[in-house]
Formats: structure tokens, sequence, C-alpha cells
């Protein structure tokens, strides 16, 4: 039974070998398959398992082995398919959670449904605001102008002056004939007003970056102050000259105004750099308005008016002059526009001059005898009298140069160098005593009263003015001693008291300083003279220059209040390490203290409030 058995397995086996072999020969059909998979059934498997079954019942199972697919494909109901693959882990996948509802209102609650009346406002303040954008015009770089707007601020030109004439004819219906533009100028039917306007100010021109403004931008708001000094000459003259033009016929006038309509509109803008030079005030001439003056003076008669000439004495020298008692003033000589070199500098310009006299007039003014003063105060220098002078050094002022020179041995050149045509502004000043280099204090007490009368003054000077000294060294403060107790002073309408234990302070030397007098803002450009910050370190006076320019970023025409903080501090230093006079140890402490609380003040208007100044100053109100 066995033998029938294995032999037949071996038959079996050959036969299942054969049909293998035919499947593998014959070529495999592909095709498009557009409906479900079914397993095709092979008639050879069909006897085996027949044939299988049969032997079954006797107990003898031979089947084909099994094969393993790897991959199968295999579809479920709907259009999901399901790729499974050999050595990958499945696990089923979790369900999201569900998200939580919102909880229940309390009852008796009504929630508002959202209105939006937030985004509403918001987009309606966007339509209506009109975006900025960026000025076109080159003139206003840097700066930006809003949606359309116009530039108001224009450089005048000379066809604004000839549009200003043709206006005035029309009116006047008195033009006359005339066919060039240069008749136009020679006769002005009426005075020619300036043809800067009245908002015009050339300071507003300036960009907002840093930027120093030349002396020459700035006698441009200085020329309003003079034009009606050099114009009211004229002014009769040109009166006259209108009478007679009113004669000529209506008719006559409106054929030669339309005539001067089309020269206008042909005017080249190359005439307008001619027309600013032309108008443009002459500084030495703007110099002698101020000075009263229709010509300059020489040195003789300006000293002649004080005292006798033989009595001139040569208290003093800077730089850039020289200082001689006269009577019971002093005169300081500064050279001007000259080509000589004096002491190795280049000569003041005119312009220079011009705004150290202006900045000198309008501090005077705050030595207002007026109870009715908002800011006032007498410690800055008086100036009595400004005379421009030319000519070379009289023999009494040689002798008196001289005369210091032997008993002091002077640094400047000596003044006979000076040409015939050498030019000169003498400043007649009060006599304020003795610079504090040579000052000799006696105690504590003028030390104190030193510091208090100058914080006090540039405080009134700060309020006023928005003034800044810059160069408050010791050589620019007087002292001389007097018979008052206290010295007033008035700042915002507050009248102070100042206790002086018999000293009087003078501030003087306003070349370096910064004053606003309401119509021009009057300053000196130190970025350019770098020199004045490379002194030596360790140098009080140096090191305060430095720390100025900290302060103001090398932009001198801001106002910067710090800056006579910064002085305040330096003066402190002087009497702590170079001035000799009786003290104890705790005044050098109070002083020390003193110090550290002014380094924390932005101006001297808050320094004057300070505690050691409290039993200095008494206060009256108004």
């Amino acid at each position: 039974m066995n033998s029938e058995a294995g032999g037949s397995s071996i038959d079996l086996w050959s036969e299942i070998v054969a049909t293998e072999n035919q499947q593998q020969l014959q070529p495999q059909q592909v095709g498009d398959i557009y409906r479900r998979r079914r397993p095709q059934k092979n008639p050879q498997d069909l006897d085996l398992r027949q044939s299988g079954s049969r032997r079954n019942g006797n107990r003898v199972s031979l089947a084909a082995p099994k094969r393993v697919s790897w991959n199968r494909s295999l579809s479920t109901r709907g259009r999901t398919s399901i790729a499974v693959g050999a050595c990958v882990d499945y696990q089923p996948q979790l369900k999201e959670a569900k998200r939580k509802g919102k909880p229940a209102l309390p009852k008796g609650k009504f929630v508002q449904p959202p209105t939006f009346e937030k985004e509403r406002t918001y987009f309606q303040e966007v339509d209506a605001f009109e975006l900025l954008e960026e000025s076109p015009s080159p003139k206003n770089f840097g700066t930006w102008a809003m949606g359309t707007q116009s530039n108001n601020i224009a450089i005048p030109h000379l066809s604004s002056r000839l549009e200003k004439w043709l206006i005035s004819k029309k009116l006047n219906h008195s033009c006359g004939r005339s066919t060039t533009l240069s008749k136009i100028l020679e006769t002005p039917a009426m005075p020619l007003e300036s043809i800067y306007g009245d908002d015009f100010e050339p300071l507003n021109l300036r960009t907002p970056e840093k930027s120093s403004v030349k002396t020459d931008s700035q006698l441009l708001s200085i020329n309003s102050r003079f034009n009606s000094i050099l114009v009211d000459k004229d002014v009769l003259e040109r009166e006259k000259n209108s009478q007679k033009r009113n004669a000529v016929s209506v008719s006559e006038g409106h054929e030669d105004c339309e005539h001067l309509e089309v020269a206008v509109k042909k005017l080249s803008l190359t005439s307008t750099t001619a027309s600013l030079d032309h108008d443009q005030l002459d500084p030495f001439a703007a110099l002698l308005a101020v000075c009263g003056q229709s010509s300059p003076s020489t040195l003789k008669n300006a000293f002649s008016k004080y005292c006798e000439l033989e009595n001139i004495i040569k208290i003093g020298e800077g730089t850039f002059g020289e200082a001689f008692k006269a009577g019971d003033y002093v005169c300081k000589i500064v050279p001007i526009d000259g080509d000589l070199r004096v002491n190795g500098e280049v000569q003041k310009r005119s312009e220079e001059l011009l705004e150290e006299v202006i900045l000198s007039r309008t501090l005077n003014c705050l030595r207002g005898d007026d109870g009715d003063v908002y800011n006032s105060c007498t410690t800055f220098i008086e100036t009595i009298d400004l005379k421009v002078c030319q000519g070379s050094y009289d023999a009494a002022l040689i002798k008196a140069w001289e005369d210091w020179d032997e008993r002091h041995g002077s640094e400047n050149d000596h003044p006979k160098a000076f040409p015939e045509k050498q030019c000169y502004v003498v400043f007649v000043l009060e006599h304020g005593g003795k610079d504090l280099e040579s000052f000799v204090l006696l105690n504590f007490d003028e030390a104190r009263s030193l510091l208090v009368q100058v914080t006090a003054a540039l405080a009134v000077a700060e309020a006023a003015y928005e003034f800044e000294h810059r160069d408050l060294h010791w050589g620019n403060i007087l002292l001389s001693r007097k018979d008052s107790e206290t010295l007033q002073f008035t700042l915002e309408g507050k009248h102070m008291f100042v206790r002086t234990f018999g000293l009087l302070i003078s501030i003087i030397d306003f070349t370096l300083s910064r004053i606003n007098t309401g119509e021009d803002i009057l300053f000196l450009d130190l970025s350019s003279d770098p020199y004045l910050f490379k002194g030596p370190k360790g140098d009080r006076q140096s090191e305060t220059y430095r720390k100025m320019k900290e302060v103001t970023d090398d932009c001198w025409e801001g106002s910067f209040p710090r800056t006579n903080v910064l002085w305040l501090l330096y003066l402190v230093d002087i009497l702590l390490l170079k001035k000799s006079f009786e003290r104890t140890s705790k005044d050098e402490r109070d002083l020390r203290s003193l110090k550290k609380r002014l380094d924390k003040y932005h101006s001297a208007k808050e320094a004057i409030f300070d505690p050691f100044f409290s039993d200095l100053t008494v206060d009256h109100g108004m």
C-alpha cells in the first residue's frame, strides 16, 4: 500500500512540476480590469483537490505548497484602498477628539451678536487719512509733505519783484511806456518791498539732519532788520518820482502792462542768483548801521570821547583783541576783515562781529529797571557803545601797549604792524573788575556768592533768550567788591534777592555764545574749529569743550542749556583745585556734593534751586 502510494506520489509531483513549467513558459497577459478581481480556478488544481479528497479517506493528504504573497491588494467597500506590506507595523487609527461645545449660557442672560463697530471706525479713519508721501522737491531734501501740499517756502527770485511791481501798476493805472526790463528796475512806481516774503525764514530751509548754517545764510534773516534803516533815506525821493509817473494815461498803461507780463514770463532762472547776490545786504554796511554810523571813525575819535589820550592804559589782551581803560570804561579793540594774521590767527569777518554786536545789544535788554520785566539781571557786562573804526593805531595806544609789554610781557603781535586801511570794532564796556584767574577770594562765602550769581544770571538768560555762553572760563568772569549786600534777579516773573557778601560778578566775552533774539538764532559754528577740542587731557577747560561737543553732537545751532551746567561744573573744579581761600573740610565736602548734584541737572534754571543756594536766595514772588 505504501509502495502504491509512493509511486503515485512520485507521478503526482512530476505532474505538478511539469504544470508549473508550462505556466512559466506561457506569456503573461496584461489587460485593463474594470471590475472587481476574482481568483481564477485552475482545472488541474480542481483535479488535484478532488484526488486529494479521495485520498484523504485513505489518510493520505498531499497538496501543493502554499505560496506566500507579500503584497496583496485588498478592496473594501467605498473608495478606500489599503496596501499591506511586509515588516510594517500597522495600528488602528485613533479617532480625533470631538470639539467641546460652548458652555450653556446662564438663565436670564443674552449675548449681543458682534457688531464690529471698533473695526468699522478704524477703517473709516484709515480711509479718511491722507497718506504721507515723500516730497520730490530737491530743495526740501529730508522733509516730508502731506499729500499734494504745496511748498509755501519758495526761494525768491527776480520775477517775483517784477510781478509785485506789475500788480502795483495795474492797480494805479500808471504804467508808463517801457520797452526794456532795465527801465522797470530803474524807475519803480512805488518803494520796492523786500523780495523776501514776510514768512520767509532762511533757517527753515535747512534739513532736519545735523547741519551747520554758514554765516552768509544767517545774514539773510538779519537783513530784514536793517532794510528799513538803509531804505529810509530814499523814501521821499521815490515818492516824488511816483507822483510824476501817475500822470500817464490809463490806456497806455494797459498796453505796456501786457508787454511787461510777457517779459516777466520770459525771465530766465539764471537771473535768480545774481538778484540774490545784488540784494543781499553787505555785512560791513549792516555793522555800520547797527553802530549808528554811515562811515568808519578813527580810534583816536572813539577814545577821546571818554578820556584824554595820554591817560589810556592797557589792562588786558586776548587772541583777537586788546583791552584798554579809558576813564571809567573799558574799550576792547577787535581787528576785522584784514589780510594780516593777528597773533597767528585769521582776522574775524564783519559778519562774525555783527552777530556778537547784536548779541551784546540783546543782553543789554536784561538790565531793565522796569518792575514789570519778566526776566532781568545785571550780571552780564553792560555794553555802553559800539564803534567801527579804520586806520592804524594811534600813538597814545602804541605807548599804552608798549608799557604793558614792559611790565607783563605781551604774547600778542605789536599793533604797529596794522596797515592804514585796517578796520576795527571797538566795544565800549563798563569796568567789571579783575578776572577770576587773578582775583583773590577771601573766604567760602565769597566763593558761594560767585557760584550763585553766575547760576542765577545763566538761568535768567536761558529763560529770556535760550542763551548759552559756551566759553565761561575763569578769564571771562570779572569780580569787584561793592557795598551792596544783595542783588536782584527776576526769573520768569519771580523776584529773587541774592546775597553777595560785598562781591559783584560780571560775565563777559560772548564770541562763542548762542542766543535766540526772537528774530534770529545767533551762534558760532564750533565744528569749523576742530583745534578747540584738541586741548590737553585733564585740563578742565579743554575737557569742558569736549563735553560740550558730546552734548550738542557737534550741531551748534540748537538749544542745549546743559552746556551752561558744564561750565558751572568747571567753576566748582576751579574753586576746589586752583583757588585758595579760607575754607573748612566741611566747605569742601559741600562743594563736592554740589558737583555731584549739578551733574544731574539739564539747565541753570534747574540748578538755581539746588539746596546749596537755599540760604543765599530769597524769593519775593511777584
